[in-house]
């Protein structure tokens, strides 16, 4: 899942620039040695925009992938990464919760954090808060009045008795919004969007001051993306990195206490809970002992992942060669990322979506147009890759409905 930026260092935009496109301190702890270990050289620069066609899509601009890590804290950064050239307007498009079983697992963090830290009757801020459906949620649970920041925001998108209670604020998050008073402040799939992670999470603490907020957080987990090969969780917009220990030492580094700590959605997110520091630290959970496993993770990526890029070439030869229909359900960033570090072109015939948002238009970047499911009986294809395998079962079960039975690939 690809979420927004909505965060601006507070300097000026050349320096900002010229700062990020030559990292060579962990922005993060600021220590030297940043390790390169990945690298690629042209990727589309913003993964969940969509085109009215296929020209302008393709017509996106492109940038560069150097992953390095930090050996000191295990952060993983772009080190060439510019902020410039990414956008984040109302055709930026993330939304997942038209998937079933993304909503029952966003309904289980809404039910975790309203009755497990008494979220009820009280204000609520998502940094990052994209359509709105995730604090509309919170909202609803608890009766509380919501804010939400983010300059790609929509109005009319959602529906919820809750719209009422909820100011949305389409702005990138800064130091202006610092007066904001909550109860519970969110963030969900942004954090990955900012370089200088630790600059953005001592803001937040900033504008909490003395009051007991609770701060959610969720980002992709970059080990399942080392340890799997994960590869198509590697997107332009995403120039910050975490495992589970690695978020938690930023958390810890901005004078927050770590109060929860684990992966969730099968293991593919981390999930912290935090609170302001009030002097004495707590101690560390076991889940943040993890910097030497990052660094074995790393080592392993880089050997193994020459040989896995020649078999996933070789599968979709196959395919082209033996003449199959191919499509790709799933119409985000994981499919911008398939096909444009593949150079798929038409091997695929076009991406399907439930999204409804997304259908009818172009990938940025590889130019692919996503259509709606019921493409398909008419297609009739003979493979089917799956983006997230996480989805197979309620893919299966759709196509199934249809009255077809492809090969499912998981990607």
């Amino acid at each position: 899942m690809a979420g927004r930026k909505v965060f601006a260092p507070q300097r000026s935009q050349g320096a900002a620039v010229g700062l990020m496109r030559e990292v060579t301190v962990c922005p993060a702890c600021g220590a030297d040695g940043l390790q390169p270990f990945h690298r690629v050289e042209s990727m589309p620069a913003a993964s969940c925009l969509l085109a009215d066609d296929g020209e302008e899509a393709r017509s996106y601009p492109r940038g560069a992938i150097e992953l390095a890590l930090c050996r000191a804290c295990g952060f993983i950064t772009n080190t060439r990464f510019d902020p410039s050239i990414i956008d984040y307007s109302s055709s930026y498009e993330e939304t997942q919760s038209f998937s079933p079983r993304f909503r029952r697992f966003a309904g289980g963090l809404t039910s975790r954090l309203v009755d497990g830290y008494g979220i009820r009757n009280k204000t609520v801020l998502e940094i990052g808060c994209g359509r709105g459906d995730f604090l509309a949620m919170l909202c609803e649970a608890g009766n509380n009045r919501g804010i939400g920041i983010d300059p790609s925001y929509r109005a009319g998108d959602i529906q919820s008795p809750a719209l009422e209670r909820i100011q949305f604020i389409p702005e990138f998050y800064g130091e202006q919004h610092a007066g904001i008073e909550a109860d519970l402040i969110c963030c969900r799939h942004t954090l990955e969007h900012v370089q200088p992670t630790t600059e953005f999470l001592r803001m937040v603490r900033r504008s909490i001051g003395d009051r007991d907020t609770v701060v959610f957080f969720e980002v992709p987990d970059v080990a399942r993306v080392l340890r799997d090969l994960s590869v198509w969780d590697i997107h332009y917009e995403h120039c910050s990195y975490f495992t589970l220990g690695a978020l938690a030492r930023q958390f810890r580094a901005a004078d927050f206490d770590v109060l929860e700590l684990e992966l969730g959605y099968e293991d593919q997110y981390c999930l912290i809970v935090a609170r302001p520091s009030r002097g004495q630290p707590t101690p560390p959970l076991p889940a943040e002992n993890d910097l030497g496993q990052t660094v074995a993770l790393v080592e392993r990526f880089q050997q193994i992942y020459p040989q896995q890029l020649e078999k996933w070439r070789a599968q979709l030869q196959r395919i082209r060669q033996s003449r199959k229909r191919a499509v790709i359900w799933g119409g985000g960033s994981k499919a911008v990322s398939y096909l444009s570090l593949l150079g798929v072109t038409d091997e695929v015939a076009f991406v399907v979506d439930i999204n409804p948002q997304r259908q009818g238009q172009f990938l940025a970047g590889p130019g692919h147009q996503i259509l709606p499911p019921a493409e398909l009986q008419r297609y009739r294809p003979d493979v089917v890759i799956v983006m997230n395998p996480i989805y197979l079962d309620e893919i299966g079960a759709d196509l199934e409905k249809m009255g077809l039975q492809p090969e499912l690939v998981p990607a």
